[in-house]
């Protein structure tokens, strides 16, 4: 998002974190779901989209229009977020509907995090998203746009209910049903740096030969966090074509250490 956009979704994120206080893990799950289901809404209805977004019309006028549609299906809690989000200005009608579901997101995160399982729902949609990657028939099965959402979601809970936490189980699910336009791949690594960002923490892909020690892991997060100042959470890839040394990946930077590397460097001075 960009200017008046950015902006918005900067006091939206405020305001959610001021609902956010105090409140129990089962309040904040609920505040996000339900806040999922206004993001389905207003990614089916694009009228009312833009109805809700439209600077033309006050912004007591749109609030109001919203808080019309949503009263006695979702909390007022829910509603507050809502009402306030279309109270803002926004660059596009999209706008509206990604920060509505960034704070869906951020709420579900703050639900894990009430729960003490902030780190395994980050770890969780990580392995999720590896596990896809590495199954073609998984991953066509979750991402067939002609299949049911509903049947998508069920295969979801089917093969997780149990083996994730109840927040990672939210965001796979809600990634598989609704993708937004999305590979599930990328809405998965959206919605962990997102959790991340609850900690105000970077997330790092590592990859490594082999199994780094706890001691290393340590060692590594010290240096990440003096380099980057801010907390990291790691997701270790074991990858044999590293053959040594490691490659660290935080958003677009690539921090690239590995024998690998320096081998295909050396191939392609000897080749010039």
């Amino acid at each position: 998002m960009r200017g008046t956009s950015r902006s918005s979704l900067a006091a939206a994120k405020e305001r959610l974190a001021t609902s956010l206080a105090g409140r129990t893990a089962e309040q904040a799950s609920q505040l996000g779901s339900e806040l999922f289901a206004v993001v389905g809404l207003l990614d089916a209805e694009p009228g009312l989209r833009r109805a809700l977004s439209d600077p033309s019309r006050a912004a007591a006028a749109r609030s109001d229009l919203a808080r019309g549609l949503l009263v006695g299906k979702v909390s007022e809690s829910s509603i507050e977020q809502v009402t306030g989000l279309v109270a803002d200005r926004w660059s596009a009608p999209g706008d509206l509907a990604d920060a509505a579901e960034e704070l869906a997101v951020t709420a579900v995160a703050q639900a894990a995090d009430a729960e003490g399982q902030l780190d395994d729902t980050e770890d969780d949609l990580f392995r999720f998203g590896r596990i896809v990657q590495a199954s073609p028939a998984l991953r066509a099965v979750l991402s067939n746009q002609f299949a049911p959402a509903d049947g998508r979601r069920a295969v979801v809970t089917d093969l997780l209910t149990g083996k994730v936490t109840g927040a990672a189980l939210t965001l796979i699910t809600q990634a598989a049903g609704r993708p937004r336009g999305r590979s599930l791949d990328a809405s998965l690594e959206a919605y962990a740096n997102l959790a991340a960002e609850l900690r105000e923490r970077l997330v790092a892909e590592v990859r490594v030969a082999t199994p780094l020690s706890d001691d290393q892991r340590s060692r590594l997060a010290a240096a990440l966090v003096a380099a980057y100042g801010h907390d990291v959470h790691l997701n270790i890839v074991i990858d044999p074509g590293v053959l040594g040394g490691m490659t660290v990946r935080i958003g677009n930077e690539l921090i690239n250490g590995s024998v690998a590397s320096r081998l295909a460097e050396l191939r392609r001075q000897l080749a010039a």
